[in-house]
């Protein structure tokens, strides 16, 4: 399983270069290319939310397509079925050869390291109807290549079921949880479980959490990290303790604005399909 750490080649979907979106994306342009890491664009995409409906890298060469069906594209209220990108027509554009899978699950809902992955339960919700737990769990196994498929709780405060704004991985051993689920308890258990370390970002304030939950969602790759802006106190809180975390990262740590994007419910993970190149 190719973890984010090995990640070389960075994705976005073409509607980024909307003018509603420039403050934030010519500042994170602006330091992807100082950092000489080029920026590519995805055609045919009907959302900016790159990391749900792109393909997932297992290896080298294979690239495994989910089926991207989420409930929160579902319903009646108009222009939501406008908002689904096939990936498939994604990946044609791109000349990109995939392995397609009946799972329905979303990127965003994928957390990896090179041998396992967390997510929430809400996959077991989604595809409910052509899976039993059992035989899902089996088949992520089989899918990602890994020892160790851990399920988390759904937030069913987050409509959206991704894991990616709840932690991230540290090493292959350490995750970090994101501060607004410190007191969660039914969280650490899958993840004790599974026997993996757990660090927490913390924060002197509060009045800021309708913002400060997505410094979790930074992007990683394998000679940069990019973290959420706000122009909040909590900017500087954040990147001290990701540098920590992060020591051989310290000085390939960038904070980036994310006031426009944040609004629609997701950051830079969120927006990012990155992959290992060859």
């Amino acid at each position: 399983m190719i973890s984010d750490f090995e990640t070389t080649k960075v994705y976005f979907s073409q509607l980024i270069n909307d003018e509603k979106y420039q403050d934030d994306f010519q500042e994170i342009k602006a330091i992807l290319e100082h950092s000489n890491i080029p920026i590519n664009f995805l055609p045919k995409t009907n959302d900016i939310w790159a990391r749900d409906y792109m393909p997932i890298q297992i290896s080298k060469d294979k690239f495994i397509e989910f089926r991207y069906d989420p409930d929160y594209l579902q319903g009646n209220q108009k222009g939501y079925r406008n908002l689904k990108t096939y990936p498939d027509l994604v990946c044609d554009a791109l000349g990109l050869k995939t392995i397609k899978s009946d799972v329905i699950l979303d990127g965003g809902n994928v957390v990896k390291s090179r041998n396992t992955i967390i997510l929430t339960d809400k996959l077991v919700y989604e595809n409910r109807h052509h899976y039993s737990k059992k035989t899902l769990l089996k088949s992520l196994h089989e899918i990602f290549e890994v020892d160790n498929v851990v399920l988390i709780p759904w937030d069913k405060l987050e409509p959206y079921g991704h894991s990616d704004g709840m932690l991230r991985f540290i090493n292959e051993e350490t995750i970090l949880l994101n501060h607004i689920y410190d007191e969660e308890k039914e969280i650490y258990q899958p993840l004790d479980k599974a026997g993996l370390h757990i660090e927490k970002l913390k924060f002197s304030e509060q009045e800021n959490k309708n913002r400060n939950w997505a410094y979790i969602n930074f992007l990683l790759m394998k000679d940069i990290i990019l973290i959420p802006k706000f122009e909040i106190v909590e900017d500087i809180q954040a990147l001290e303790q990701l540098q920590q975390l992060y020591p051989a990262y310290a000085s390939k740590m960038f904070l980036v604005s994310m006031k426009s994007i944040v609004k629609n419910g997701g950051a830079l993970n969120c927006i990012t399909w990155t992959i290992k190149a060859n």
